[in-house]
């Protein structure tokens, strides 16, 4: 769903397109800010429109791949087109805050509002354990020192006259990787960070956001080398186009050939349900799914007992890319997709190059003047399976794993659909005590990869549209 946040992200990355595509990339950067806050303007969002701008400068430089903190303030916009320009790739985290966007929010913390009645029962205070809810002159209060944000008063008042104010990106990060430095913005401990996207999402200020790689991107569609686009199977219900017109419009836009990465899937499907059958003939507990790089990255830094159930096979994403340059090594490959954490695994995967969130492609295509519900159909793309294109909704890999076993043996899935505390609570038991199951898929984001930091459509059609497409989708051969 468009607002003016989502609006200001994909002007930015459209405005970048447009600049690269123009007589004078570098001059187009420097007046981004001045396009977007005209000389003349009155402030809408803070103090003064000087602060405006400021912020825009901010987002201007991570849409060009940088990371806000790092910026000195000294360096020009000139400058940093020029270093975008020049670099060979974007090294560091993929994630980035802008400290002057941060709203600096107050402590998330419980607090007694008008709506109470002072009432004779008084179970606010009487089920508190820390003793931090008293009544006085008829009305409870809650003493912030003592008070550990347990909630049971909130749950228990009969008025409901207990609120929580919240901390978006705190509250949303499932492993606290997010927290106010010492002014009281936002910053990211990037040894906890997972770089699932759950705080870009959840910050309404858009304060955190991603370093984006469009213009590696569009320098390597501008190059004459061979750049194919390896596409997520969440991409379908995300454009008001069928598959075969979005290929059309992806090649308008230069790319010499687009690959699903359901393709991909279906490797990953049998190798995994190889190493399944493997793993369970030695009598381990149960396997768990390697396909969501920010659950692999939560085992690494968070929960090190997971290690030993993670599965060794490779990612759907691997894979695609690998097809792709085992025909030419020289292909660039750009994989498009929901997926920040994506960012992370491709720094470690050379079969991978660049990665383009689904928001990126749609402010591409804006600033291309490309609507590819209006492209002709492209009829060259060889069909993906039923099970590959199932990836993108929870349930969908351990379906499709369980699919490829077959009858030769009974398998027992479960599914942690998105990560949150208490789901890694849960799975450190399951590491430690097993579970009544022989393959656990681990989705962080809710609802499958459908729902990721980069969708441009949260709605419940795209997930219509993605089990359309499966039902109308041949079966996966299984190889004997």
């Amino acid at each position: 769903m468009k607002n003016h946040l989502v609006n200001t992200k994909r002007w930015i990355i459209r405005k970048i397109a447009e600049s690269f595509w123009g007589d004078n990339f570098r001059q187009g950067i420097k007046r981004l800010p001045f396009e977007r806050i005209p000389p003349g303007s009155e402030a809408k969002y803070r103090c003064c429109v000087y602060k405006e701008r400021a912020v825009v400068r901010s987002r201007v430089l991570a849409g060009l791949g940088f990371s806000v903190e790092a910026d000195d303030e000294m360096t020009s916009l000139l400058e940093y087109a020029d270093a975008a320009l020049k670099r060979k790739h974007i090294e560091g985290p993929p994630l980035t805050i802008i400290d002057i966007a941060c709203k600096g929010c107050v402590n998330s913390r419980f607090y007694v509002t008008e709506l109470c009645q002072g009432c004779l029962a008084r179970p606010c205070e009487t089920v508190c354990p820390f003793g931090a809810v008293t009544v006085k002159d008829g009305h409870s209060s809650i003493e912030i020192k003592k008070c550990k944000n347990c909630g049971k008063c909130k749950e228990a008042c009969p008025y409901h006259a207990i609120s929580k104010i919240s901390v978006p990106c705190e509250e949303n990060c499932p492993v606290d990787a997010i927290t106010k430095g010492e002014h009281g913005s936002a910053s990211i401990d990037f040894t906890k960070c997972i770089s699932c996207g759950c705080c870009v999402t959840a910050c309404p200020f858009g304060a955190v956001l991603e370093r984006s790689q469009i213009v590696d991107i569009l320098r390597a569609l501008k190059s004459g080398r061979k750049v194919a686009a390896v596409t997520a199977p969440a991409l379908v219900g995300q454009f008001s186009a069928p598959l075969s017109k979005l290929v059309t419009a992806m090649k308008k836009l230069g790319f010499s050939e687009v690959v699903e990465v359901a393709r991909g899937a279906e490797k990953t499907a049998r190798e995994e349900a190889e190493e399944l059958k493997e793993r369970l003939s030695r009598n381990e507990s149960f396997m768990t799914t390697s396909c969501c790089p920010a659950y692999i990255q939560t085992v690494r830094r968070h929960m090190p007992e997971m290690l030993p159930h993670i599965s060794d096979t490779p990612t759907p994403m691997h894979y695609t890319g690998e097809m792709v340059k085992s025909k030419d090594p020289r292909t660039l490959t750009v994989f498009i997709g929901p997926c920040v954490a994506k960012r992370r695994e491709a720094m470690e995967d050379s079969c991978v190059d660049y990665i383009m969130t689904f928001e990126e492609l749609a402010s591409v295509f804006e600033a291309a003047g490309i609507d590819p519900a209006s492209c002709e159909d492209d009829t060259d793309l060889p069909e993906a399976s039923a099970e590959g294109r199932g990836f993108a909704l929870s349930g969908g890999v351990a379906a499709a794993v369980k699919s490829v076993v077959g009858s030769e043996r009974e398998i027992r899935t479960a599914c942690i659909n998105g990560t949150s505390k208490s789901e890694i609570t849960r799975m450190r038991a399951y590491a430690k005590n097993g579970g009544p199951f022989d393959l656990l898929e681990v989705m962080t984001c809710s609802g499958g990869c459908v729902n990721g930091a980069g969708v441009i459509n949260r709605e419940p059609k795209a997930r219509e549209e993605i089990r359309k497409l499966v039902s109308e989708s041949r079966k996966l051969e299984i190889e004997k």
